[in-house]
């Protein structure tokens, strides 16, 4: 497997950000949930927001990369076979997932440093709050946070549903292009 994408197939470090990036994803969602009904004795009350902040810090990074990464590189063309308005959808998708992503993060990062204390990611480094303490910015921020994360779910959900219909239903190459397997030939 290459190291660069090509105009028909991704090349390894784009499929590990890919999984890393949707592991990451639904892994923090379902801490998030999880997290709002933690009881203040709950011995997971304060290790699971700091595990949600830490994560999410470092999947911040992962994405600036990976946008940086698509920049540099090619990015496979559509399958053969695609209809113009499945590969207008798939563009716009991966544009606003990734326009959600970043929301998601710098409103994390705004909710995590209200109070003008940094985040301290795995006791690795600190990331420094930008601003001091922000009355009532939590609300607020953990709003947009809120409905960003639902809508990024909900999205990846269909994402998920569209590559699954393309193998099964179309059997095109699309889910085996960014599993790393050799294509198939089309139809």
């Amino acid at each position: 497997m290459n190291l660069g994408n090509s105009s028909t197939t991704y090349g390894w470090p784009s499929i590990v950000m890919h999984w890393l990036s949707a592991f990451a994803v639904f892994g923090l969602f379902g801490l998030g949930l999880w997290m709002t009904d933690l009881g203040y004795y709950d011995a997971w009350y304060q290790k699971g927001p700091d595990l949600h902040r830490s994560i999410g810090l470092l999947l911040f990074m992962l994405i600036l990369f990976r946008l940086s990464w698509r920049q540099i590189n090619t990015i496979p063309h559509p399958e053969p076979g695609l209809k113009s308005w499945e590969a207008l959808a798939a563009e716009w998708t991966h544009r606003i997932m990734y326009l959600l992503l970043i929301i998601i993060s710098i409103s994390g990062y705004l909710i995590s440093t209200a109070k003008g204390r940094p985040i301290a990611v795995f006791d690795w480094f600190e990331v420094p709050a930008m601003f001091g303490e922000v009355s009532g910015m939590e609300e607020i921020v953990g709003e947009v946070h809120f409905y960003a994360a639902w809508t990024l779910v909900s999205l990846s959900a269909l994402h998920a549903l569209a590559a699954l219909k393309h193998h099964f239903v179309d059997g095109d190459n699309t889910l085996n292009r960014m599993l790393g397997i050799r294509s198939r030939p089309n139809p």
